[in-house]
């Protein structure tokens, strides 16, 4: 099937509520895609972050395959293997007590708020349930956290919001302008992806969890988006020095399937208690048996390289000098792109797709989320097609 007929398809029977770039894609292989007509693209997106492993990876395929042929599904009324092994190897790479399994990165937001508010009003009663967040952050596209996320540009049409959130700026003088006696937890991102992929202050962190402890506030942390191994670390915390009380992650961990959770700290492991919260697919046995096979290949050996990976395409991308492009920041292979005034991001990723590279916008950057078993010689084509497009 030709391009046009896709598009023509899509354009009649799919809501539009996605603005596609005028690429399809139908197969791949590790970082490199083909579109149907057989057009080979460098893959720095991973589908957002959730083709963590790469395209068609073997011992991902083997993995679903060999489960798919035992139990697509069970009612979490019953036990099933794959969900409790997840639980405990997460745990335990995470340093954490206990697991819940979900579909996405807003439901697995959804709990944390959740967790967070049964735990104050079972200390402390009503009237002390309201969450901050932070400036420019982003926790999902439900009502709910939509509401949570600190950018106008998402505040609109869908009301009225949930109640219940506050936002301040990303310094503890920013906290202490919006605290107060009904505050219950802090839901933050360490790497504020959607709005440019901006790393917080480690300092600000500390000092934040102090406070956190000192005021019986939670602290969540929402790792949809940098947990599972993006940053170099399983868990982007693990480099900030601190355990949260709580943290959410979804994307990357079953390596191209639906999943996602949260993990709770010792403080937080007996508040959701019996009926409390619940969800039908969590803990899928074929997404289970994708996310353990995953983190083996994710290796702790691994998260070595992953950071050498970022380190390599970083300073490669600086050492250009292109016109367009400023410097760039994050962690790992979570990479954010200044693109210098003169051009949209957009502009630029369209050029760079047109000549065989993906790329993803965030705020005013580019943004590069490549799977984390790219090659380097995936990497360096990828880097060639950058440099001669924009040069």
């Amino acid at each position: 099937m030709d391009f046009q007929t896709i598009k023509a398809r899509d354009d009649q029977y799919v809501v539009h509520t996605y603005n596609r770039f005028p690429v399809d894609i139908d197969h791949g292989k590790n970082a490199t895609l083909w579109s149907a007509e057989g057009k080979e693209y460098i893959d720095f997106t991973s589908g957002i972050g959730v083709n963590s492993v790469g395209v068609a990876n073997p011992k991902w395929v083997d993995a679903v395959a060999v489960q798919a042929a035992k139990l697509g599904h069970m009612s979490n009324l019953f036990y099933t293997q794959p969900c409790g092994a997840l639980a405990e190897r997460l745990c335990r790479r995470a340093g954490m007590s206990a697991a819940f399994f979900a579909n996405s990165g807003a439901e697995s937001n959804e709990g944390l708020i959740k967790l967070a508010r049964k735990y104050s009003f079972d200390k402390y009663g009503k009237g002390r349930g309201t969450i901050l967040t932070l400036t420019n952050s982003f926790h999902g596209r439900t009502v709910t956290t939509l509401a949570a996320t600190g950018q106008d540009v998402f505040h609109n049409y869908f009301f009225p919001f949930t109640d219940g959130f506050r936002s301040a700026e990303p310094t503890m003088d920013g906290i202490a302008q919006v605290a107060g006696h009904d505050v219950c937890a802090v839901m933050l991102e360490l790497i504020q992806g959607e709005s440019g992929v901006w790393p917080l202050e480690q300092s600000f962190i500390h000092d934040l969890a102090v406070l956190c402890a000192e005021r019986d506030w939670l602290l969540l942390v929402d790792e949809v988006q940098t947990g599972i191994g993006r940053t170099g670390t399983l868990f982007c915390y693990q480099q900030y020095g601190i355990l949260p009380d709580a943290v959410s992650f979804a994307k990357g961990i079953a390596g191209g399937l639906p999943f996602g959770g949260f993990l709770v700290g010792e403080k937080c492991r007996n508040v959701l208690g019996l009926g409390t919260h619940a969800t039908t697919f969590g803990g899928n046995p074929i997404c289970a048996a994708a996310a353990l096979t995953t983190l083996d290949i994710l290796s702790e050996e691994m998260m070595g390289e992953i950071a050498d990976k970022g380190k390599y395409l970083r300073s490669a991308i600086e050492a250009m000098d292109l016109p367009c492009l400023g410097k760039t920041r994050g962690l790992g292979l979570m990479i954010g792109v200044e693109v210098k005034p003169g051009q949209t991001n957009r502009d630029v990723a369209m050029k760079l797709m047109d000549n065989g590279l993906l790329v993803l916008t965030a705020g005013p950057a580019l943004r590069l989320l490549p799977p984390l078993t790219i090659t380097k010689d995936e990497m360096d084509k990828g880097l060639a097609i950058m440099k001669q497009t924009l040069s």
